[in-house]
């Protein structure tokens, strides 16, 4: 078939010009590599206009009548060169929810390509930028032209601001196109259009703040497993395991820690077991809180029936953790900047024994990708260490 033929014969150009690529940013200095990226974002946009256009027509052609089959190994091919490309690249739906990412964006946004994708990767940005992205992200899908803008990841070890690159994709078989962002990191307020060869960027150091950050998570997810291991020998029911989990993590890793456990089996309602908030956070604030009633709470029902966890930072619903006796917003009392609701659960396909809701108020930081990732892992803990209840065998003759 002369235009598969064609195709792979473009395929295998397109990979020797990477692996140059690889190769030569491998023997550049740190300070000189970003002379490279006008020659990565050349290729990538050849892939946008060129190859994935024709791997769309390929593919039409093999469904259509007398036509062959796509070939597998085509596909394979493509994937690994999207994972190989020096640039950082993610797919996104129109409404920025990850579908894709590669080995570079994972490095630069601090998180594992499975978790990050089908959530938004809006959440991985400073507060002023998250609107701006999701807005142009959704006009590329809606065909109105490829564009750029600069935005800033909400992680403080950062390279500050970086230039994000959207082109629309119309993936093969699929109603609705795709849109694939390409980041410059380094790249300050650089226009669209304007090469980057001439830039030049600081040697790389070790980044103290984020190597301290790391042994921090290191630290609490030690100090958890020990705790939980503490409640097991002690023979504690979920409730002392829940209890425990978040005075482990109230204070150094969330300003409020709530926990909410499910019915153990068949109808019935879920329960707060624990409310933990700041020091200043007495009486009704934190009695409120404690006897507020999880059906009212929309985060934590999506993750008790449906095991959806949520990270949201400048979370735009104020009422996504529902109300106070006096009818305020819990989120706008408690001036939560960023929040993290994850479902109990020891693994995917294991029924939901539970949600932690964890805040971050004032002035603190907002949750990263990788800190969720940390508290999706330290979940999975707490939910193997909370004892299910055995039903007693009815007594002989009863």
């Amino acid at each position: 078939m002369p235009g598969a033929q064609e195709f792979g014969a473009e395929l295998t150009d397109f990979r020797r010009r990477v692996d140059e690529l690889r190769t030569a940013r491998a023997s550049l200095p740190s300070q000189e590599r970003l002379s490279l990226l006008d020659a990565a974002l050349f290729e990538l946009q050849h892939v946008v206009d060129v190859l994935w256009p024709r791997y769309d027509e390929l593919t039409a052609a093999s469904r259509s009548p007398g036509g062959g089959r796509a070939d597998p190994q085509e596909q394979q091919l493509l994937r690994a060169l999207f994972q190989r490309l020096p640039v950082p690249a993610v797919l996104l739906d129109r409404d920025t929810v990850v579908r894709r990412m590669n080995f570079a964006a994972t490095q630069l946004f601090h998180t594992r390509a499975g978790y990050a994708t089908g959530r938004p990767l809006a959440a991985s940005l400073r507060r002023d930028g998250q609107a701006a992205l999701r807005s142009q992200v959704a006009a590329v899908a809606r065909g109105e032209g490829d564009r750029s803008l600069t935005v800033r990841l909400s992680q403080p070890s950062a390279d500050g601001e970086v230039r994000v690159t959207l082109a629309a994709l119309r993936p093969p078989g699929e109603p609705h196109p795709a849109v694939l962002a390409a980041f410059q990191p380094g790249v300050i307020g650089a226009p669209a259009g304007v090469g980057t060869a001439g830039a030049r960027r600081p040697e790389s150091r070790p980044d103290l703040a984020e190597v301290t950050r790391h042994a921090e998570l290191l630290d609490l997810a030690d100090d958890m497993a020990a705790a939980l291991l503490r409640v097991a020998l002690a023979g504690g029911g979920p409730e002392a395991v829940l209890a425990r989990a978040a005075e482990v993590l109230h204070g150094r890793f969330a300003d409020w820690v709530i926990a909410d456990l499910a019915p153990e089996s068949g109808p019935g309602t879920a329960r707060r077991v624990v409310a933990l908030g700041p020091r200043d956070a007495v009486g009704d604030r934190t009695a409120s809180l404690a006897e507020q009633d999880p059906a009212d709470c929309p985060l934590v029902v999506d993750a008790l029936s449906d095991g959806v966890s949520a990270l949201r930072v400048s979370p735009a619903d104020a009422d996504a953790f529902g109300r106070d006796a006096t009818g305020a917003p819990v989120l706008v009392r408690e001036e939560v900047t960023s929040l993290l609701c994850i479902p109990l659960r020891a693994a995917a396909t294991d029924p939901v024994r539970g949600a932690l809701t964890l805040f971050r108020t004032g002035g603190r930081g907002a949750f990263e990708m990788a800190e969720a990732g940390v508290a999706d892992r330290i979940s999975r803990h707490v939910a193997l260490a909370m004892p299910r209840t055995v039903p007693r065998a009815p007594a002989p003759g009863a």
